[in-house]
């Protein structure tokens, strides 16, 4: 659904509930209902809904190991690897 065509006033909504519910499912979109002229709640279409906050969720991961990485918190990949291969060789001496 396009953004001109996903913005409508809430009695809009009432009125077509069921073919829009309907809309959004098959079209995994969203609306913004607008009340008085304003824009007061978007509804959306679960998958939808869960991808963004898949998409959220990553983004969240990413920004955290910015911070870390500017905080000095990280740790070189390959003293990562090198400690992994003493764990590994440990736990299954040749």
């Amino acid at each position: 659904m396009k953004l001109s065509q996903a913005i409508k006033p809430i009695s809009y909504f009432k009125a077509h509930a069921a073919d829009i519910i309907r809309e959004l499912n098959e079209q995994h979109g969203s609306m913004i209902l607008t009340q008085n002229g304003e824009g007061k709640v978007v509804v959306q279409d679960i998958a939808e809904y869960e991808r963004l906050q898949e998409t959220l969720a990553l983004l969240q991961i990413i920004a955290k190991g910015r911070q870390d990485y500017k905080e000095g918190k990280t740790i070189p990949a390959d003293q990562v690897l090198n400690e992994l291969k003493g764990l590994i060789s440990q736990d299954f001496p040749k």
